[in-house]
C-alpha cells in the first residue's frame, strides 16, 4: 500500500527554537510508511497556534509544555474546549510524573523528554491515524 501524496501540517509550538527543532527531528518528516510526509510549522507563541487552528490549517499539533509564557498544556485544553473541530494535540512533558496533566488537558498522547525517535514517530503516527478514522454511525 502506498501513502498518499498530500501533505500534512503538523504545528509544533515552543518559545525555545531547539526544541521546536528536536521535536521535529525526532518524528521525522515520515512517520509510517502508511501516512503522508509531513509538513512541520513552526509557532513560537500562542497565537501561531491558535490562529492556524481557527484558520483549519493544522492536522496535528504538538505543544511543549514547558512553553513560556503559556504552556502547551494550557492551549491544548483551551484548542479541545473553544475549537469545534480542534485538531489532534501531543503534549510533550519534561518528567514522567507530568503525564497525568498532559491528560487533564485533554492531549490525545503524551511524549516524555528525551525524546525517543521511535516512540515519537510511533505516537504521531497512532494519533494521525486514530484523527483519520471516519466516524462510526449506528
Amino acid at each position: 500500500m502506498t501513502a498518499p501524496t498530500t501533505t500534512l501540517t503538523v504545528v509544533v509550538m515552543s518559545h525555545r527554537p531547539e526544541v521546536r527543532e528536536a521535536i521535529a527531528g525526532a518524528v521525522g518528516r515520515r512517520p509510517a510508511p502508511d501516512l503522508p510526509r509531513l509538513r512541520f510549522v513552526e509557532a513560537g507563541n500562542v497565537a501561531d497556534v491558535l490562529g492556524a487552528a481557527d484558520a483549519g490549517e493544522i492536522d496535528l499539533a504538538v505543544l511543549d509544555g514547558e512553553a513560556q509564557p503559556t504552556g502547551g498544556m494550557g492551549v491544548c485544553r483551551q484548542l479541545k474546549n473553544e475549537s469545534d473541530d480542534p485538531p489532534p494535540v501531543i503534549v510533550v512533558v519534561r518528567r514522567r510524573d507530568d503525564h497525568w496533566l498532559a491528560t487533564w488537558s485533554q492531549a490525545d498522547a503524551v511524549l516524555v523528554q528525551p525524546l525517543d525517535p521511535v516512540t515519537a514517530a510511533e505516537t504521531v503516527a497512532t494519533v494521525l491515524r486514530e484523527r483519520a478514522l471516519p466516524a462510526v454511525r449506528g
